[in-house]
């Protein structure tokens, strides 16, 4: 089954080596059909385990064999999340099958507050996607009830939004905000004004993003959290891990999603302070630590699987020979247990929060990587991610998260964006070349093609 000819007619589909890049031998040792058909088969398990314990549900909980809904009422958040990827994968009958469920059931006039980052990367981003990808009007229709239903959020003092906001009344609430959830808005907000011709969604996120880079400190960083009514600092920590990590890489795909010189201008100057003060030469390797935003004193060695994403994000900037450096760094802390961790000390090599709740950075940088520099030694990472999920990971219903790496001791929730985000990469990482063009789309944080 050739999985790109689904998009031949919607833009997504490509060829080959990016421009200026001598693809090397293929590798002998990983058969990429072989493994693009094993990743695909474990999505599809996975798949319909979810349909069958949890259909219409947000979320499965495999061990349980029960289900989580986030607010007590259910987002279709599973479905959404994973649209994009049956597709991709040629799943065609469970995708229609999945829009048919959003299209009967999905509504956002809930009387609830919800969390604006997790609704806007999850769900905005996979109605977009979804409507780009299929057509259909009634994708599109939802994102933008959606979307005027999250625009008070940017009503605060400062233009940077609140943390919640009520689907139904408008209510904001936690001005205590941080820089991811702050600036890891514009893609979706962006296409969508883009599709809907309704300039404010764009305007709104792209000035929460101006508003939260013109308050970084005489240094070039950013703190770890900030509060959105006062525009004052609340804590200093500086580094790319959680809280931070997708502020950084919106500033580089909204240049390249929408040729925003601002945007460009505050990646590069951004990327320079990172480079100045965050990066930690060890004989372990290079990693990104963690600073006073204020000082650029050292306060913290930590590195783990969120900010495994950066090695793809200069990767996607064209720095080549950054990505590869971290993306080894991340490797040695998948092996130090078969699989990764939260956080580990990189000074000391050592765990220092043990959970793995199934995140897909790691194969993230994997996929942009192989797809920069053909180096087949990607490939075996992503053979390597592959089989450690399926041995640690897998139920007879599912894939669940673990509650230590070190232990193997498992949790008990499959989060959408395992669907939407860590099977997507590793297919991707071993599907052809021309299932899905990077040149002609741009990947939310949340792994949702959005057009260019």
């Amino acid at each position: 089954m050739k999985t790109g000819l689904i998009l031949a007619g919607l833009g997504l589909l490509l060829v080959g080596t990016p421009a200026g890049a001598e693809p090397p031998a293929a590798s002998a040792a990983v058969d990429r059909a072989a493994m693009a058909a094993a990743v695909r088969a474990e999505f599809l398990f996975a798949w319909k385990a979810y349909e069958q314990l949890a259909w219409g549900h947000d979320e499965l909980k495999p061990v349980s064999k029960t289900t989580r809904d986030w607010y007590g009422t259910s987002l279709e958040m599973t479905p959404v999340d994973a649209l994009d990827t049956l597709l991709l994968m040629g799943l065609k009958d469970d995708a229609e099958k999945a829009k048919a469920l959003i299209l009967a059931r999905l509504s956002f006039d809930k009387d609830v507050p919800v969390k604006n980052f997790e609704v806007t990367i999850r769900l905005l981003g996979g109605l977009l996607s979804g409507y780009q990808m299929t057509g259909d009007p009634g994708l599109l229709r939802l994102a933008e009830d959606l979307g005027t239903r999250l625009l008070p959020v940017f009503d605060s003092p400062t233009g940077m939004p609140y943390m919640y906001v009520n689907l139904k009344t408008g209510k904001t609430s936690g001005a205590k905000s941080n820089p991811a959830e702050i600036g890891t808005l514009l893609l979706e907000f962006g296409t969508l004004a883009r599709l809907t011709h309704k300039p404010v969604f764009y305007d709104k996120a792209k000035n929460a993003v101006v508003q939260l880079y013109n308050r970084r400190s005489l240094l070039g960083l950013v703190g770890e959290e900030i509060d959105v009514e006062t525009g004052r600092w609340t804590s200093r920590a500086s580094h790319v891990g959680g809280g931070i990590d997708s502020y950084y890489e919106y500033l580089l795909k909204c240049s390249l999603l929408f040729g925003d010189k601002d945007c460009t201008r505050m990646w590069k100057e951004s990327r320079r302070a990172l480079d100045a003060y965050l990066a930690d030469e060890t004989p372990a390797g290079l990693w990104y630590g963690q600073v006073d935003m204020v000082t650029g004193k050292r306060t913290a060695a930590e590195w783990g699987s969120l900010h495994a994403f950066l090695p793809a994000v200069l990767a996607l900037g064209g720095d080549l020979r950054q990505a590869r450096r971290l993306q080894d760094s991340s490797m040695k802390m998948w092996e130090l247990n078969g699989i990764e961790p939260e956080l580990i000390n990189y000074q000391t090599l050592q765990v220092t929060s043990p959970g793995y709740p199934l995140r897909p950075e790691i194969m993230e940088s994997a996929y942009y990587l192989y797809r920069s520099t053909k180096d087949p030694r990607y490939l075996d990472m992503g053979r390597t991610f592959f089989q450690g999920l399926v041995t640690h990971c897998r139920t007879a219903t599912g894939y669940t998260t673990l509650t230590s790496v070190v232990t193997k001791e498992k949790g008990d929730l499959m989060p959408s964006y395992f669907l939407a985000e860590t099977l997507k990469y590793l297919y991707l990482l071993f599907a052809p070349d021309d299932t899905l063009d990077l040149d002609r789309v741009v990947f939310n944080t949340e792994a949702h093609p959005l057009r260019r």
